[in-house]
């Protein structure tokens, strides 16, 4: 009986369909779907951009003005909400950018893939998201991983690239991990020092003893100089959701422990060969060697170099009115041809 009547409702629901389905196909409704069509749909900026032609990355466009920069979060996976600050700053200057969550990261989708998560596939997947976004002549801006993946993606796609703006990260990953011990000494006390290395000999990295260490002498001295409980809510947003697996497969647990893929990472010897003008950005208190960056700025030929004097990896939070300022006046200098490089 109960086969009998589930029978006949799909027979009476198909009948009811068919002045339905008869009316989508006639003229007066093609009309009024043509009225809406989904290139005019508005969407606040949004668009996922398909790569490596089964996934879809998320995007956001955010202002408007002839100056198009788009943004590289950091990580390895973590997301564009960290960025958010830009648009207190960049869009009443008359600049439009662009966030953008990279694959497996934030907004946009997560394979299970882990062959997907290395620096070439990432190279490409930003040129895909480059010609998604129809932008040619734009400004990247790369902040920590995604300062090192503008860089190499500028060494293979420079030819569409009007300016670059690489913030807070060193040319190689040993300067880094060379750094780090050297904050470490720098930053523990001779009693912390012996506490954090036996957690770290006991591989102890999710006790509380071992993350309160990284966050009350490292972090909130090198990452984002305030106390925990003042961090901003889109940074704190993006240190609670970071893809793991991708961080661990191509940096490790954290900046003492880097066995991922990036370990051997160096693009010292491949820096001349940015040609685009350039501002390498980072902080006087970076968890990113400040010398590093400098030198860097002098092997990239037309570049500009700024250390934020109050900044630190988060320099665009913690030394904000310096960091906008030497970001927005590099952008607007190479846009109306005023940009002079810095002399080597």
């Amino acid at each position: 009986m109960k086969t009998q009547h589930q029978s006949l409702f799909k027979v009476l629901l198909f009948v009811a369909l068919i002045p339905v389905i008869i009316a989508c196909g006639s003229p007066q409704s093609r009309k009024a779907s043509q009225a809406g069509t989904v290139s005019e749909i508005k969407t606040g900026g949004s668009k996922l951009i398909s790569v490596d032609g089964k996934y879809k990355v998320w995007t956001k466009k955010v202002g408007t003005g002839k100056i198009k920069v788009l943004l590289l979060h950091g990580g390895p996976g973590f997301s564009h909400d960290y960025f958010e600050c830009f648009e207190d700053f960049l869009p009443k200057e008359n600049i439009e950018f662009y966030y953008y969550d990279q694959l497996g990261s934030g907004l946009s989708d997560v394979p299970t893939d882990t062959t997907l998560w290395n620096t070439p596939r990432f190279v490409e997947e930003v040129e895909q998201v480059r010609k998604g976004l129809g932008l040619e002549n734009f400004y990247i801006l790369g902040h920590s991983w995604g300062s090192l993946l503008a860089m190499e993606y500028l060494y293979k796609y420079q030819k569409h690239v009007k300016g670059a703006v690489l913030s807070n990260m060193t040319g190689s990953i040993a300067d880094f991990v060379d750094y780090s011990a050297v904050l470490k000494s720098k930053l523990f006390t001779k009693k912390e020092k012996q506490l954090f290395d036996s957690l770290d000999n006991a591989k102890a990295y999710s006790s509380p003893r071992y993350a309160s260490l990284l966050n009350e002498k490292l972090y909130t001295k090198v990452i984002c100089r305030m106390p925990l409980e003042q961090w901003p809510e889109p940074l704190m947003r993006a240190f609670k959701k970071p893809n793991q697996t991708i961080y661990l497969q191509m940096q490790g647990i954290d900046e003492f422990h880097v066995t991922g893929n990036l370990l051997n990472w160096s693009f010292w010897n491949k820096m001349p060969q940015i040609k685009v003008p350039t501002l390498v950005l980072g902080g006087v208190y970076d968890e990113m060697n400040p010398e590093s960056m400098k030198k860097e700025a002098q092997l990239i030929p037309n570049s500009r170099f700024y250390l934020c004097p109050a900044g630190s990896h988060m320099s665009m939070y913690d030394d904000q009115s310096n960091y906008f300022n030497a970001l927005i006046g590099f952008l607007k200098d190479v846009d109306t041809q005023h940009f002079a490089a810095d002399k080597k």
